[in-house]
């Protein structure tokens, strides 16, 4: 298996690759944090799209580099938090994949030492099926989101995603927007904030320090998710856009697509079995998965969920449409 294929079952498997029952937790601590909830306007402009860098992940796509030219549009200055979420379901009564399922991935690290053995993703055994995993049980029936109402919200699909979207008024956003929007500005930088990972020994995002999957130091201060608004804001003011959890895009996945993209407005291949996943999460690590950059990408099927997956929403800029 290539580090490719590897590297995605790490970040976010899918609904269907569950084999052995295994068990191998380590316990965690969550403690809740404050959200800013209002969407900020990306200005309209070109820039420089993937990575041909030594970042780069072997067999992703992300290259080559290319310019893209985009719109004005809006997105939303944090991830959904669990506060929003619940204020969707309060309205809608939307039960969610994972819900409908009865199970949900959960890392094995966020598990009671005595949980029983369950099944698991069979190449990357850290992933574990657990039954009554959701977004208001993010760990199972033993676990609730009452201290993380400000935490993203997980265990959501694309599928979930797009209802809360709609019913906000909102969309997702392309994966072009999403990377645009992630850069804050720079062109052609590895993170929000610059090359460097941790500029002058400063944690700027949510990863796993340590050797994974079984010691993280949790020196950025975090074990599992961390508050939508824990680390500074990138040059457009939009919080944690690398690391913490990945985030749902609107486009079908396709690695060769940017191959034949158009320049203007992207908006991903029109057929496709997996939709765009960007930014990493809490488990990103450079051992084996070194995802939690701005141009790299990963996917998922439309009805799968994790604990370390989440989303955004966008939306046009409708001032500049009517200009």
């Amino acid at each position: 298996m290539s580090e490719s294929e590897s590297g995605r079952r790490c970040c976010s498997p899918s609904r269907a690759e569950t084999a052995r029952h295994v068990t191998t937790p380590v316990p965690s601590a969550l403690p809740a944090g404050t959200q800013a909830d209002n969407m900020v306007r990306i200005p309209g402009g070109e820039f420089l799209m993937g990575a041909e860098d030594g970042w780069a992940v072997p067999g992703d796509g992300e290259d080559p580099v290319h310019p893209v030219r985009l719109a004005p549009f809006r997105i939303d200055r944090c991830a959904v938090s669990n506060a929003e979420f619940q204020d969707f379901t309060d309205a809608t009564g939307h039960v969610t994949d994972a819900e409908r399922f009865g199970w949900s991935f959960v890392f094995a690290g966020l598990l009671p030492l005595d949980f029983p053995a369950t099944g698991a993703v069979a190449d990357a055994p850290w992933w574990r099926q657990v039954h009554g995993a959701c977004w208001r049980h993010p760990e199972g029936p033993q676990s609730d989101v009452g201290d993380r109402a400000q935490h993203p919200v997980v265990h959501v699909s694309w599928n979930d995603a797009m209802a809360y979207a709609a019913w906000a008024g909102k969309r997702l956003p392309t994966e072009a927007e999403w990377e645009y929007a992630a850069r804050g500005g720079l062109e052609q930088h590895v993170f929000p904030w610059g090359d460097e990972l941790e500029p002058a020994g400063e944690h700027r995002m949510n990863v796993w320090q340590g050797s994974f999957p079984l010691h993280n130091t949790g020196a950025d201060g975090w074990y599992g998710t961390a508050p939508v608004t824990t680390y500074p804001a990138n040059g457009y003011g939009l919080h944690n856009m690398c690391g913490n959890v990945w985030e749902w895009c609107a486009d079908w996945y396709s690695p060769t697509y940017y191959r034949s993209s158009p320049k203007d407005d992207p908006r991903g291949p029109s057929l496709g079995v997996q939709r765009v996943i960007r930014g990493g999460s809490y488990l990103c690590h450079a051992s084996y998965c070194r995802r939690y950059r701005v141009a790299a990408r990963s996917s998922s099927t439309p009805d799968s969920s994790t604990g370390n997956q989440g989303f955004r929403c966008a939306r046009d800029d409708t001032a500049a449409a009517t200009r």
